[in-house]
């Protein structure tokens, strides 16, 4: 199981990533698209808007379950990874690269310091 560094991760099984200044990419992690397992579909109709941390912004459908997307930050989502309409096994494949979910503005780029690091977050899931 993959477990970047380079990320901060929530309890809720997401990870965040700043790309530039207060520029982030959000996806689900590696565990959590395992635990789920095939995903059929995501469904994030959120872009535009501001979400407070925590706030769900979206939903991933797999075989088994449907299970909400929780913003790790508060913020305003940017841009959803379109790719994803058509190709949903992205996350499985490739969770932290071409299966991101969404790009996001932080509102406050020091709340990434309450997040999980990398050994933290192993910690939770046992790893």
């Amino acid at each position: 199981m993959n477990f970047p560094a380079d990320l901060k991760y929530t309890a809720e099984h997401e990870w965040i990533k700043v790309v530039e200044g207060n520029i982030a990419l959000i996806g689900v992690t590696d565990f959590a698209q395992s635990e789920l397992g095939d995903i059929v579909f995501v469904e994030i109709e959120t872009e535009g808007e501001e979400l407070a941390e925590n706030e769900i912004f979206g939903s991933v459908e797999a075989v088994k379950t449907v299970s909400d997307l929780f913003l790790p930050v508060a913020g305003k989502v940017l841009e959803v990874n379109t790719k994803l309409a058509d190709e949903p096994e992205l996350v499985n494949n490739d969770p932290y690269n071409e299966g991101w979910m969404i790009k996001m503005e932080v509102a406050n780029i020091a709340d990434l310091d309450g997040l999980l690091s990398v050994d933290a977050y192993k910690t939770l899931i046992g790893h």
